[in-house]
């Protein structure tokens, strides 16, 4: 279920682009699902065919919804490979944590303030 909040400062395209890529991650949108047709979706939102438009060409840049032509928009199995990338990072993360001697509370203090700020850059492959 997608909620768009029009009161809210975070533009339409954001809150639904955000409740999308949410709903795969946490695979309530499994892979291979196919994702309503853009107009569908607008009309049932009451937004714009180009609002919709712009969240569904974030999600696919990102790597989490793949658009076959007519046969519509799918959630990617890149998701899952993004999701390995992260589950290979916090490994990573929790060694070199581990390595300089820091506690699981002050290494998730860090990790939140990266999220927070907006200062998780993201790594090269």
């Amino acid at each position: 279920m997608i909620i768009i909040d029009a009161a809210s400062p975070v533009p339409p395209f954001e809150q639904l682009r955000a409740q999308l890529a949410r709903q795969i991650q946490d695979r309530t949108l499994a892979v291979g699902a196919r994702l309503p047709t853009i107009r569908h979706l607008a009309a049932d939102l009451g937004l714009a065919v180009n609002t919709v438009g712009r969240a569904y060409r974030e999600l696919e840049e990102a790597g989490l919804i793949e658009t076959r032509g007519r046969a519509g928009s799918f959630v990617s199995a890149a998701g899952e490979e993004g999701r390995e990338r992260a589950r290979r990072a916090a490994a990573d993360y929790a060694a070199v944590i581990a390595s300089v001697g820091l506690d699981a509370a002050e290494a998730l203090r860090i990790v939140q303030a990266a999220l927070t700020s907006g200062a998780a850059a993201p790594a090269s492959s």
